[in-house]
């Protein structure tokens, strides 16, 4: 553990979000909504579609993006121990996370995205409370983190960013051969 870990506590009120917070969490919210545009009209049939070779289909998406936020948000708050150790999954472990991208029986498209609504409510209350963005963690064990012993909750939400965009272009590309619509032009 580093010095500057962020606190859990939330009886603090929590700082007016400004300067680089107010950047990184517009710059999300500008990528969250044309993830959740692509879904725009569609049926919850529509939203669990696959229309490429890929397995991705755009509920599945919404609900990877909505997972991947809320554990690296746990990661801000609690470090290494909000996440699995990547190393150590089990097939049930895989088979679980493979359903992130899928709409699974039952699941609605409405339920989705109110479920990734949450999500993003509750990070943007986390990053308003953090008393530094330099706050860091040790990563979890995982193949793709070596050589990266730990990451800043700036780093963190850069990830997510990153994420939240080249998801958002995947289920573009989704939407545009489910039914020729687009998100942008």
């Amino acid at each position: 553990m580093t010095e500057n870990q962020p606190t859990t506590d939330q009886s603090a009120e929590a700082p007016a979000v400004t300067d680089e917070r107010a950047d990184l969490l517009r710059t999300l919210a500008e990528h969250r909504h044309f993830l959740r545009f692509t879904t725009r009209d569609l049926t919850d049939e529509q939203a669990g579609l696959r229309t490429t070779k890929s397995a991705l289909c755009l509920g599945g998406l919404v609900k990877h993006v909505a997972a991947t936020e809320r554990n690296w948000v746990n990661f801000i708050l609690e470090g290494p121990s909000a996440m699995k150790d990547f190393t150590a999954m089990t097939e049930e472990d895989f088979a679980r996370r493979a359903d992130e991208f899928k709409m699974l029986p039952g699941e609605t498209l409405a339920g989705v995205l109110d479920a990734y609504a949450e999500v993003a409510r509750r990070t943007e209350e986390v990053v308003a409370g953090l008393p530094d963005l330099n706050a860091s963690w040790p990563l979890p064990k995982a193949p793709w983190f070596e050589g990266q012993p730990e990451w800043s909750a700036r780093r963190v939400l850069l990830h997510i960013l990153a994420e939240t965009a080249q998801h958002a272009g995947h289920a573009d590309i989704i939407r545009e051969a489910l039914d020729g619509a687009k998100t942008m032009g």
